[in-house]
């Protein structure tokens, strides 16, 4: 079987391909609705907070090449206990991921066909078919997934770029500007939709943008199937990056000018796509949407099976995880994760508000972590060996001490109440217990179960 390793433009469209998915045409509408015309701002601060943390990323990959990203850098630096815990809730987060992804691709799927979208049954029957598909592209290995990573990648930044011209050339023909229509809705009492942003309100804005970045993480996940890692990536992720920021910024400063209403009001799946009353042109937005879904699941697909590999090399899992087969797909990890981003969403009756929360919320862990282990690569104070790669204290301390920064700001300020309440049937606000749930059994029992199964491994040696 071919086992062609994965090149520097191929790391490039797939941290693309990881991070473009379901955000930038699912959530403009949500940041929109908290930032009024300064949606546009609020994505460039996102994409300001994404480059600081995917800058320590891709200093953490120049220092640690084996595969497991987070997992791996956090072990290299502190050890087994804090690594294993973080590479089972980083499991557990990628494999949430995972499941919002395919909840998004499959209820899309169905839009477009014309089936209910809502219907437990379409959506569940949907889910098995895409994983089964995601499955035997990933028996024909790397060779294949590296194509089809490239061409959804291309696709949907073709669908984007449209997007963004089709928008300048309306605005251009029409000589007209309607962001200001947005300063005009009611909400249901007659006062202003768009409240003047606080603190916590452009908090809330800046990771409902984020969400949309995120995915660069999880690239490293599978270094050992790329060619020299140590060097591709720390090149590869923050041109990735760029690419990605500065075609955000131009689908939303469009959707605001050309049709902001639409963006906070759509009920539309992909909401991008209501900004446009054109047919033609809100096809070509939905099909690229398709794309981007499908795509960033198969990203999610090589992924998120290889951090589980990844523990299990290192013993801190069981090892039947680190089983390949010949053509290098770790498939006892590949199950493993599919089911939890399986049985995930369809716990929350594939809620894709509250499976989204969760996504977002169960990533600050290892951007937490991460930061801390670039700062003691650096100091050469780690606890594992570790490649002497060339260092500098800009993107191996300072940078990494702002995204901390960060990162603890937006977790203080974020509003942790209003997004773990749902509205029940009645419309009351209740709270969000399956969340609670989910967060208890991932970030404290699950990784309890597996120092448990750590200690009696040793103590039977």
């Amino acid at each position: 079987m071919n086992k062609k390793k994965i090149g520097f433009w191929s790391i490039v469209l797939l941290t693309i391909n990881s991070i473009i998915g379901t955000g930038i045409f699912l959530s403009p509408g949500s940041v929109t609705k908290s930032a009024g015309t300064q949606a546009p701002m609020i994505y460039l601060v996102a994409a300001v907070f994404t480059s600081v943390l995917a800058i320590t990323f891709a200093s953490a990959a120049k220092y640690v090449t084996k595969s497991g990203a987070a997992y791996a850098y956090v072990k290299a630096a502190f050890g087994n206990t804090l690594g294993q815990y973080v590479g089972v809730t980083r499991v557990i987060a990628a494999s949430i991921a995972w499941g919002t992804m395919g909840t998004f691709v499959v209820r899309t799927t169905l839009k477009i066909f014309g089936f209910d979208s809502a219907n437990l049954t379409y959506v569940t029957v949907g889910f098995l078919v895409l994983m089964s598909i995601l499955l035997l592209i990933n028996i024909f290995g790397t060779r294949l997934l590296t194509v089809i990573s490239d061409i959804s990648t291309i696709g949907k930044v073709l669908a984007l770029l449209v997007t963004i011209f089709a928008g300048i050339a309306i605005l251009v023909y029409t000589g007209k500007s309607n962001i200001s229509d947005i300063n005009l809705l009611k909400a249901a009492d007659g006062s202003p939709l768009i409240k003047e942003m606080s603190a916590t309100a452009f908090v809330t804005a800046v990771i409902a943008a984020f969400y949309a970045f995120t995915g660069f993480e999880s690239v490293a996940s599978g270094s050992q199937d790329m060619e020299n890692p140590e060097k591709n990536l720390p090149k590869a992720i923050p041109l990735a990056i760029g690419i990605i920021a500065a075609i955000y910024f131009g689908i939303v400063l469009v959707g605001m000018h050309v049709n902001p209403v639409a963006l906070v009001q759509s009920k539309e799946v992909v909401v991008l796509a209501s900004i446009f009353t054109n047919p033609i042109l809100e096809k070509v937005v939905v099909l690229g949407a398709l794309v981007s879904m499908f795509g960033i699941n198969v990203a999610a697909s090589f992924h998120t099976p290889r951090v589980l590999e990844a523990m299990a090399k290192e013993k801190q899992v069981p090892e039947i995880f680190a089983k390949r087969m010949s053509n290098d797909l770790p498939l006892p990890a590949f199950l493993f994760t599919a089911f939890f981003a399986i049985i995930i969403p369809l716990s929350f009756r594939y809620d894709s508000t509250g499976i989204a929360i969760i996504s977002s919320i169960s990533r600050f862990v290892q951007f937490l972590i991460v930061p801390l282990a670039v700062v003691v690569f650096y100091y050469g104070k780690s606890k594992e060996t570790i490649l002497d790669s060339k260092k500098s204290v800009v993107t191996d301390v300072i940078i990494p001490i702002l995204a901390l920064i960060f990162s603890v700001l937006l977790l203080v300020k974020f509003d942790w109440k209003g997004q773990f309440s749902i509205k029940d049937a009645s419309g009351a606000v209740v709270t969000n217990t399956k969340a609670i749930i989910s967060m208890i059994v991932g970030y404290v029992v699950l990784p309890v179960i597996m120092f448990v199964y750590t200690k009696m491994r040793k103590e039977n040696r």
